[in-house]
């Protein structure tokens, strides 16, 4: 039995290099974009490009949505011509966006009623994990769906976990981005408290990257923050929009988090300064301003 065809649906920063991995494994695949010049790269490698939603979704055994939020998934999945109405019978079809696992589950339920399986797989790792192959990825959904199509996620994932059912994967992204926005949040307090006593910011990385204040957002972020470099891994203005979806599903199932409000405000505000296009390290840019200072390398 040969390797089920893949219907991918959204080639942004992440949506393509994944894309390109499915590829590179072996698997047939057929990708959709409205902005049909991102489709390109992936047809010289062996894509087809489909004319619409439904004509890419109808040819599948696997389709896989990555879009920016709730509403685009929404719309995709269970709009006019969209998935729902053209997906085989037996089909899977795994959200690997960013979006409200109660979003998720109402996905789910509609598409269980035409024997279409549906996972939620939102992903952690950037775009260089995405092109790398590298991605932690969170899924929700049925075992037997899970274990159907894994080996696919491998193809983009170096940690692929179910952990739990249809919505899991959701709330674990959500858990995932407070975790990543309050670290780069202090990494910018912290840095920018140094900078104005006069440290250079490349000896403290060095004296405490391997303490316990060492992890993986300051390894990412700190040596690119040094240099000023904020071109987009994963855009300041998308993690505001997955601190929006903590904040309302917090509220909907009575969880405080004040931390997560005040960072999110923080993200907020760099947005209002034309700052959303940016990478989320810029976030370091918040107590920066505050505190009058940049933080960069001595030369």
């Amino acid at each position: 039995m040969g390797k089920p065809t893949v219907c991918f649906i959204g080639l942004g920063i992440m949506g393509k290099p994944m894309a390109a991995n499915l590829l590179k494994s072996g698997y047939s695949l057929i990708v959709f974009n409205r902005t049909r010049e991102k489709m390109a790269a992936l047809v010289e490698k062996g894509a087809v490009a489909a004319d619409s939603i439904s004509y890419c979704a109808r040819r599948a055994d696997v389709t896989i949505t990555m879009l920016p939020d709730s509403s685009e998934v929404s719309e995709v999945i269970l709009g006019g011509n969209g998935v729902a109405e053209s997906a085989k019978p037996n089909a899977t079809v795994i959200d690997m966006s960013s979006i409200s696992p109660v979003v998720s589950q109402k996905i789910g339920g509609i598409l269980r009623e035409k024997n279409i399986d549906f996972l939620d797989a939102p992903v952690s790792g950037g775009e260089p994990g995405a092109i790398a192959g590298t991605l932690a990825i969170m899924v929700g959904g049925s075992e037997a769906a899970f274990d159907k199509v894994k080996p696919i996620l491998q193809t983009m994932g170096e940690s692929v976990k179910r952990v739990g059912d249809i919505g899991a994967g959701n709330y674990a992204k959500l858990a995932n981005q407070i975790i990543v926005a309050l670290n780069i949040a202090a990494v910018g307090e912290a840095f920018a408290l140094a900078q104005k006593a006069g440290l250079d910011p490349e000896a403290l990385y060095d004296a405490i990257r391997n303490g316990l204040a060492g992890s993986r957002v300051l390894d990412a972020k700190v040596p690119k923050v040094m240099k000023r470099q904020f071109d987009p891994g994963f855009r300041l203005k998308l993690h505001q929009k997955d601190l929006k979806n903590v904040l309302e599903t917090a509220r909907q199932i009575h969880v405080p988090l004040p931390l997560t409000a005040i960072v999110q405000q923080m993200l907020t505000t760099l947005i209002a300064d034309g700052k959303g296009d940016l990478d989320h390290g810029a976030l370091v840019q918040f107590a920066e301003k505050l505190s009058g200072v940049t933080i960069q390398k001595n030369y």
